[in-house]
């Protein structure tokens, strides 16, 4: 079969493309056929061996995907051949096949591309843990997100409309701030401005923001801080900016604020109930139409290195996707 493998860790440039056996299948795992792969920030810092933990090498790049059953001996959790699913791991997901155990797993509502699928788990799994069962935000609250035209932006942008807040995307382009805008947002702000803060105030009455979804770090995380309303709650996602900021203490004294960390990989072991709870919130509404996952640029499997690029650039919008078969 055809993967993506890294044999060293290194920039995106220098990973191939090769035709590596077939993973084998263990007692109760299931083989897929992946369709499409998602693409995300993690995924970019594994490669280079700059995430907080490293893959051994040589591996298979990707954690998101979706495709159809190929093998399930035994069916294990009733999956079978020729069902359409998703799924989320590791490591593995940049290949024509992949072998999981089935809690890896969801079926594929009826009527979803493999493509909105592959970009779906990650983001918006990230989003509602971190805005209902971090934050607890509740209809009516100021949400401020900033690199709101992001993948887990704009998920959060999108989560936080379906559970009632009043949401301000914060990005740095025109382009962005349409995107926001287009997926939800109630106001867009531009953050690169000197007075962005004064704007921001002028946006919420003086109020502040409720809580701040912040996947992008550096010194605008602080700015954002400065900006939050009484009691407010600032979620820790990422730091797509590169650096990690310093808070002053005396912030969250003057603010009564909290600092919230949300890390995705903890939650399948510390907190399996909520995640599962989460997930068939959010399969519901995926099926029900109600929420509809934005995919930002899809790619030929051949055309991986520009799709890790592309996400990589301060001008992606959503989430890159990788298809692999049709």
């Amino acid at each position: 079969m055809k993967a993506v493998v890294v044999e060293q860790y290194a920039p995106i440039d220098q990973i191939a493309l090769k035709d590596v056996p077939s993973p084998r299948i263990e007692p109760g795992q299931l083989r897929i056929r992946v369709e499409a792969a998602g693409i995300g920030f993690v995924d970019g810092l594994k490669i280079q061996g700059l995430y907080q933990t490293k893959d051994p090498l040589p591996f298979i790049p990707g954690t998101e995907f979706a495709g159809i059953v190929a093998e399930a001996p035994g069916e294990p959790a009733g999956y079978r051949p020729g069902m359409r699913v998703m799924g989320m791991t590791r490591s593995g997901a940049l290949a024509e096949e992949i072998v999981v155990k089935p809690e890896a797993l969801h079926p594929l509502p009826d009527g979803v591309a493999p493509e909105v699928a592959a970009s779906f788990r990650a983001n918006y799994l990230t989003a509602l843990y971190a805005l209902s069962a971090r934050a607890m935000i509740v209809a009516g609250e100021q949400l401020l997100v900033l690199g709101a035209a992001g993948g887990t932006g704009t998920a959060a942008v999108q989560i936080g409309k379906l559970l009632g807040a009043r949401v301000i995307a914060a990005a740095s382009t025109e382009e962005k701030r349409a995107f926001a805008r287009a997926h939800g947002a109630d106001a867009v702000i531009d953050y690169t401005q000197a007075g962005w803060r004064d704007t921001f105030k002028e946006l919420t009455g003086g109020h502040g923001a409720d809580v701040i979804f912040d996947p992008v770090g550096g010194e605008i995380s602080v700015q954002a801080f400065r900006s939050i309303a009484w009691r407010g709650r600032h979620l820790v996602v990422g730091f797509a900016a590169g650096a990690i900021p310093a808070l002053p203490f005396n912030l969250p004294l003057l603010k009564g604020g909290a600092l919230l960390g949300v890390d995705l990989a903890q939650i399948p072991t510390r907190e399996p109930d909520v995640q599962k709870r989460l997930m068939s919130q959010l399969i519901g509404w995926l099926a029900e139409g109600e929420l509809k996952p934005a995919v930002g640029r899809v790619f030929a499997l051949e055309d991986f290195r520009e799709a890790f690029k592309t996400m990589q650039t301060r001008s992606a919008l959503g989430k890159m996707v990788v298809r692999i078969s049709k």
